[in-house]
């Protein structure tokens, strides 16, 4: 965390605490709503190209902290988080003909994806694109 804390940020950035707090409350609606989907083409009542946009999701969701935290590498996280973006969008339109209470159980993760997306992308410009500009 030294390391995340000496980065510029802009000043609406929420404290580590509050992300922390939000990702309790996403996580469950994710693996409810995962779950649901993976079970429902397991058992053939949903086509497997349903089910591909939330397992790219998790995939992406997983591997953003390592490679945020761990390889430290900005430019590559605003990468992933854009496809946790991009996936979420997909999976609720794949999903919506299907089970419209999944794409509705959605909507606070890609709200709060959307901010984090443009939280990353700021910090990645004011850490790696800007200095780099100068």
């Amino acid at each position: 965390m030294q390391w995340y804390e000496s980065l510029q940020k802009p000043g609406w950035t929420p404290e580590p605490a509050m992300i922390g707090f939000i990702w309790q409350i996403l996580y469950p609606l994710i693996f409810f709503s995962c779950s649901f989907v993976f079970l429902k083409a397991y058992r053939k009542k949903l086509p497997w190209r349903v089910a591909l946009p939330f397992a790219l999701n998790i995939l992406a969701n997983l591997v953003f902290t390592p490679i945020q935290f761990g390889l430290r590498n900005l430019l590559l996280a605003s990468f992933d988080i854009s496809i946790v973006l991009v996936t979420i969008v997909w999976g609720m339109i794949v999903i919506w003909r299907y089970h419209r209470w999944v794409a509705v159980l959605q909507v606070p993760y890609l709200i709060w994806v959307a901010i984090a997306t443009v939280l990353q992308v700021m910090i990645t410009w004011l850490n790696v694109i800007s200095p780099s500009m100068l």
